[in-house]
């Protein structure tokens, strides 16, 4: 919920304007830099499927591997789902599953979207930030397990 809120505000917290425009453009966008005499895009600073941003998602995935395990027998041995989104996909394990896998390919999707407006600091926060969520979720599951 608050990620487009965080979307939203990200141009203007850090003093950089992105462009939502289907070719790209929009005058100042992303990767443009007005003090350049050529007005030529800047190339980014380093290739998305770096070495880290693997590492990030990799660690994504586990966490969430692990978050959907402990979810799942959680759930099996009679507990509840405390997080109200995730509650809606309890109804059968493959909806489960496919919860945790929407919400890794939605961090990296996210994440990708920082990297393309040139929010590099933003880009490898999402993944951090959302591997310490599911540790956290993990944590909580398996010290409150029935």
């Amino acid at each position: 919920m608050a990620i487009p809120f965080v979307l939203s505000l990200c141009g203007a917290a850090l003093g950089q304007q992105t462009s939502f425009l289907p070719d790209g453009s929009g005058g100042l966008g992303a990767g443009f830099d007005p003090a350049s005499p050529s007005q030529q895009p800047v190339a980014s600073s380093h290739l998305f499927w770096d070495r880290e941003n693997r590492l990030l998602f990799a660690s994504v995935a586990a966490s969430n591997t692990l978050d959907f395990a402990v979810t799942y027998s959680n759930l099996r041995d009679g507990g509840r789902e405390l997080n109200p989104v995730t509650r809606l996909f309890t109804g059968s394990t493959a909806t489960l599953a496919l919860n945790f896998v929407g919400e890794t390919a939605g961090v990296m999707g996210v994440s990708y979207l920082f990297h393309r407006a040139g929010h590099h600091r933003l880009e490898r926060l999402t993944p951090i930030v959302d591997t310490c969520i599911s540790g956290a979720a993990v944590t909580y599951g398996l010290t409150h397990h029935r």
